[in-house]
């Protein structure tokens, strides 16, 4: 099978949930149901994380999403040159653990180097 699809997201707080609901039609066009609630919440705090520290102004991010028979690959590009990192928040802060979730859920994450998304791009999910 190998399929492939990305889309484009405005930097809005609604984008996020788009960003789920895009990545959810494309495991079950795909007939994939394995994991996806792990996937959906990987998507959601990935994409919230690009919507809160990862946006430049006009820019959007975005979300691609491929699959063969043995793995799903998720990635979300963001427009700013920081590379994130796991923070070990106390029990006091509201925020901050993220990408904790995110490693916990996924078998392995990391971060590349790419181009910003430019906000002319942008397609809106048609879900």
């Amino acid at each position: 099978m190998p399929d492939r699809t990305q889309q484009f997201f405005a930097a809005t707080p609604a984008s996020v949930g788009a960003a789920r609901d895009f990545a959810l039609a494309a495991l079950s066009s795909w007939g994939l149901s394995a994991r996806t609630e792990d996937i959906r919440l990987c998507v959601s705090e990935l994409a919230s994380n690009a919507l809160t520290h990862g946006t430049d102004p006009g820019h959007g991010f975005l979300v691609r999403i491929e699959a063969d028979d043995d793995f799903v690959r998720l990635e979300v590009h963001d427009s700013r040159g920081r590379r994130p990192a796991i923070r070990h928040p106390d029990d006091t802060e509201t925020s901050g653990r993220g990408l904790l979730l995110v490693e916990a859920l996924s078998d392995d994450w990391g971060v590349e180097d790419r181009r910003p998304v430019r906000q002319d791009r942008l397609v809106p999910f048609q879900g």
